[in-house]
């Protein structure tokens, strides 16, 4: 059994490094959002500052591990067979969890993942030893469960948010009152002032409140005196010292370097906040494995008995992680946050929900969504109504967004007083929770101070607020959701492994390892669907003749699509093959999505097109208007084919059939000429591509009169009419939209050009 206990050990770790590196990547929103949001400085710098921060913060997270030992579970209930059983269902499900949310870009809390995995792996485990005793887990299960720590736990997690939220909320209004968006001559006279307290805060609460559970804590420093003591008994000279020292140095660095104040801010800020990350979440990845290692170290020095009846209640005492494993498993984030390209697409969720600007929005709008902004608009309304007009002046006057990034091509999503009050607020608060040995969510905390300070800053206008609520009700469901999967997930596998027996561990284990391969070659499919819908996307900063080039791109992708929608799902229909209506289907969604897309950029695009002698912006929205109905004829062609598929109604008849595949063949060649048009640039072909849709227009004609003789002859239903009636409708609108896309883009070049001589 010592060979079997060590082979689930290395298990254990091999788990860890591989949580280590899921967790992190979805993690490293939480520091990284700010300093990347606000573009405070170059991004080796900041991942530089991050990467120390964790290294240090590592160091911190000693008194945080006691959570994953003692703070959901009585070890001493439980023998060395079954606690291992719980740690491996916790570490397997914790991979794959954490996983599947970053592959989506979703930012999830890896604290309420462990702890529900912890909750729900002993509460199965603790059922199983009861019902095999004999006993009533109803009324035993309170001996076998921390209950009160438990949902202290719980309890300080959600109120978190509300607190993360409030707090964020607050401080950015009155920072934003006191410095305004044009902070720049205010920054002169009060920056120093303001670093230093931003600062100095920081430094009160990591230091201050985070030293005593340092692993070098109680080094001695004066006699008996330790490190942890001196600043314990020097708290107050700490803080003056500190708020003088880095107000003094901020405005040095200003003065003789012209070193921005607010970057100096910020990066303190990116730094603070991973080290209070590592203090407090390094728990959340290594804490289980550690205490199945010390688990194991015990049963060895006792003898290595049965498993099944050696006690573990040496768990339950004080156990000092050693310094090297932390900072190895530092060292592992450090790589992992360098090199995770999962860490970014959760990241840019973030931005993307606290943007200042505006954009593609990554949420569509909801029921909830709707109601909240209403009902909030109302009383904004009331509101105004009762403070005096000079007061809502003023304050109005500080929230005027500034124009200092009126001509960067590509400007921050937010600027640097939010980003600093985002490091700020979430790094006192984490580190203050760490402090209290409460493993608060460092995701929770620090996407909802970044979602208060949004709000407060005005981010979320009537054009946007509604879609940004709604994705960050998206995101908290997404929370609820690890909390239950993560309890029935951990549980069902410490229920399989516990009455399969321990050949079950190892197919769990190739089931996880199978997850997470699926998930990242999902990833990867997915991050290159995405470049290669970049490809046309058109930037303000782009070059007219790229524009022209990109626009290309985009109706050259249009009528592709067309005519892979229209042939699949024609032959699709005919021949009931449910697969190629699918992908009909999925091929109409994703043209519309790009088609959506495209014509939400008009805007940016618009403004390029209409400085200086070029003027040829309405051209251009022409061509998305176009592109957009030949999206909206393709889905309103495919939609009703797969609800007659779907319902199962009468097939067409053979003389139908006949008819629908002489179109196809005619409507293929159309596409087929039109692409060598728009691509070759060859726009003299239009006035043949018309006398071409003119003679599939006649067709159409003549199909219509045939379906009428079928009606008044009883040979077809309403319902075969109906959808006859509209293949023959759209596919009209589809060829008719096809022409003036092309048409309108020939137009385009030939001005823009001319514009440009």
């Amino acid at each position: 059994m010592e060979k079997f206990y060590i082979i689930v050990v290395v298990v254990l770790f091999a788990l860890a490094i591989s949580d280590l590196v899921v967790g992190v990547a979805n993690d490293a929103v939480n520091f990284l959002n700010s300093a990347v949001g606000s573009k405070a400085a170059p991004k080796w710098l900041i991942f530089f500052m991050a990467a120390l921060g964790i290294l240090i913060g590592a160091t911190f997270s000693n008194g945080m591990m006691e959570v994953a030992r003692k703070g959901i579970f009585h070890p001493d209930m439980f023998f060395f067979s079954e606690i291992m059983i719980i740690f491996l269902a916790v570490m397997i499900t914790d991979v794959i969890l954490l996983d599947t949310f970053n592959a989506f870009g979703m930012p999830t809390s890896t604290t309420v993942s462990i702890v529900f995995e912890l909750l729900g792996a002993a509460v199965v485990v603790a059922i199983v030893k009861i019902k095999m005793a004999g006993g009533s887990s109803f009324l035993e299960l309170s001996k076998y469960i921390n209950s009160d720590k438990a949902l202290a736990i719980i309890s300080g997690i959600l109120v978190s948010v509300v607190i993360a939220f409030t707090f964020g909320a607050f401080v950015q209004y009155i920072a934003r009152l006191i410095f305004s968006f044009n902070y720049r001559r205010p920054m002169k006279y009060f920056g120093a002032i303001y670093g230093g307290l931003a600062i100095t805060a920081i430094t009160y609460f990591i230091l201050v409140k985070g030293i005593s559970d340092s692993s070098f804590a109680e080094i001695k420093v004066t006699g008996d005196e330790t490190i942890s003591d001196w600043v314990n008994h020097n708290t107050v000279k700490v803080i003056l010292i500190s708020f003088i020292g880095w107000a003094v140095i901020i405005q040095i660095l200003n003065w003789f370097f012209k070193v921005k104040i607010l970057k100096v801010v910020v990066l303190v800020g990116t730094f603070a906040l991973a080290m209070a990350f590592a203090g407090n979440d390094l728990v959340n990845f290594i804490g289980v494995p550690l205490a199945g290692f010390n688990s194991f170290q015990d049963w060895i020095a006792n003898g290595a008995t049965n498993p099944d009846t050696y006690g573990m209640a040496s768990l339950a005492g004080k156990v000092t992680t050693p310094t090297y494993m932390l900072l190895i498993s530092g060292l592992v984030m450090v790589i992992t946050l360098i090199t995770s390209k999962k860490a970014r697409a959760v990241t840019e969720t973030e931005v993307n929900l606290g943007r200042q600007c505006e954009g593609t929005e990554k949420f569509d709008s909801s029921l909830l969504g709707r109601i909240i902004v209403r009902s909030t608009t109302r009383f904004n309304k009331k509101l105004t109504k009762i403070i005096p007009n000079p007061v809502l002046e003023t304050i109005n006057s500080r929230f005027r967004p500034s124009n200092y990034t009126v001509n960067d091509p590509d400007p921050p999503a937010f600027d640097k007083i939010r980003a600093s009050v985002n490091l700020v607020v979430a790094s006192i608060l984490i580190a203050f929770g760490t402090s209290l040995k409460l493993p608060l969510s460092t995701t929770y905390v620090t996407f909802m101070v970044a979602m208060g300070s949004s709000l407060s800053d005005r981010a979320w206008d009537r054009d946007s607020a509604v879609f940004r609520i709604s994705g960050v009700m998206a995101v908290i469901g997404g929370w609820f959701l690890t909390a239950l999967i993560a309890f029935a997930g951990s549980a069902s596998i410490a229920l399989v492994i516990s009455l399969g027996g321990n050949l079950m561990i190892f197919v769990f284990i190739a089931i996880a390892v199978f997850m997470i391969l699926r998930t990242h070659f999902l990833f990867v499919s997915r991050n290159k669907k995405i470049l290669a819908e970049q490809e046309d996307v058109i930037d303000v900063k782009d070059p007219y003749e790229v524009i022209i080039g990109k626009s290309s791109k985009q109706i050259v992708k249009a009528i592709v699509s067309s005519n892979y929608v229209f042939s699949l799902g024609i032959e699709g229909f005919m021949n009931e093959d449910r697969n190629k209506l699918k992908l009909a289907e999925k091929a109409s969604a994703d043209f519309s999505r790009r088609s959506k897309r495209n014509k939400e950029k008009v805007y940016s695009t618009v403004e390029a097109l209409t400085g200086g002698k070029v003027d040829t912006a309405h051209y251009y929205v022409q061509v998305m208007n176009y592109k957009r109905e030949m999206a909206h004829a393709v889905h309103f062609l495919i939609d009703p084919i797969i609800k007659y598929s779907d319902n199962d109604h009468k097939p067409f008849t053979a003389e139908q059939n006949t008819e629908l595949l002489k179109l196809g063949v005619l409507v293929d060649n159309f596409f087929n000429f039109a692409l060598h048009t728009i691509r070759e640039n060859k726009f003299e072909n239009i006035d043949k591509l018309i006398t071409d849709r003119e003679k599939i227009f006649e067709i159409l004609s003549k199909l219509e009169k045939n379906q009428i003789k079928r009606i008044k002859n009883k040979e077809v239903n309403t319902r075969n009419s109906l959808l006859y009636f509209k293949i023959n409708s759209e596919t009209k609108n589809l060829l008719l939209n096809t022409v003036n896309v092309i048409k309108s883009q020939r137009d385009f070049i030939i001005n823009t050009r001319v514009a440009l001589q």
